[in-house]
């Protein structure tokens, strides 16, 4: 059965916070459902343009409505004092256990600020965090791996899609595991850039959607050589080994900006499902949030 997606509402999302989070910049808003019916949210602070320091740190927040959410105090992950992120911690996937623990996978930069790796911490809860170390080695031929999306299958094998860099390009790689926390094995890269399509030279991963399970439904990120970001979306079959739909446009795409030479980016970070309804939450010029209200037909 064909499937496709339309936008019906947009709506700013808000954070308000200390001094330390709320001078700064806001991007990959991850969101979820809590037990209590609270929406929880990882996010990314960045300084904003011209200020110096680490490249982000992130943080928690709750909100009672999704649109409008409260951050703690402190940041949950912060640089260092290792090596792999002491330039800065990006990119929050957290992947929770049935004990009410949590893995939570997310970039490390070192202190050149141009090279990042694919990090990880576990602990009992979102404010009592352990850094683990490396959870996906940068290759040769696949390097500053980042942006982690974890899934577990219909049959029980776990998945996570993440992004790396080939020859001046992002491009989705796919890895497979018995267990949340790995270890992870390359596979077959899951999809590829359409050469004449809005996403015709770079691609990164986004959330999933799977309240279909024989179906789950990435909305991802792509873009032009000059990396013109937008939001569209990807399905695969049960066990992502084939795609089995791809949209042609993107279903999200930055409005106009005064300043064509300006950032022009959106970039899809995460999605909820309530009452029916898709939410999907991203990031526009790496600087603002936003929900999505979105239609499958």
């Amino acid at each position: 059965m064909p499937i496709d997606f339309n936008v019906e509402q947009i709506d700013a999302i808000t954070m308000t916070g200390n001094q330390a989070v709320s001078c700064r910049d806001l991007m990959s808003p991850y969101v979820w459902r809590t037990d209590g019916g609270l929406y929880a949210m990882l996010v990314r602070a960045v300084p904003k343009p011209g200020e110096t320091g680490d490249t982000g740190t992130i943080w928690y927040a709750t909100s009672e409505d999704g649109l409008s959410f409260t951050a703690t105090d402190t940041p949950i992950l912060s640089p260092g004092p290792g090596a792999e992120d002491i330039g800065g911690c990006e990119d929050p996937t957290p992947v929770f256990r049935a004990d009410g623990s949590v893995v939570i996978y997310y970039t490390g930069v070192d202190a050149t600020r141009t090279h990042g790796e694919m990090l990880y911490a576990t602990g009992p809860s979102i404010d009592r965090l352990t850094k683990r170390g490396v959870a996906m080695q940068n290759t040769p031929s696949q390097g500053n791996i980042k942006e982690a999306t974890v899934d577990r299958t219909k049959d029980g094998g776990w998945r996570m899609f993440y992004e790396y860099a080939r020859n001046e390009a992002s491009l989705v790689g796919l890895a497979v595991s018995d267990g949340d926390a790995g270890p992870w094995t390359d596979a077959a890269d899951p999809f590829s850039p359409r050469p004449d399509g809005w996403d015709s030279w770079h691609l990164s991963t986004g959330p999933l959607l799977t309240t279909d399970k024989t179906r789950p439904v990435m909305f991802y990120n792509g873009a032009t050589h000059d990396a013109r970001w937008r939001i569209g979306w990807v399905a695969f079959d049960a066990e992502y080994t084939k795609v089995v739909a791809r949209c042609v446009e993107p279903l999200i795409t930055p409005p106009p900006g005064p300043d064509r030479t300006g950032t022009d980016i959106a970039f899809a970070a995460s999605v909820v499902t309530v009452d029916g309804q898709i939410w999907l939450y991203y990031s526009l010029a790496d600087t603002h949030l936003y929900r999505a209200i979105i239609r499958q037909s």
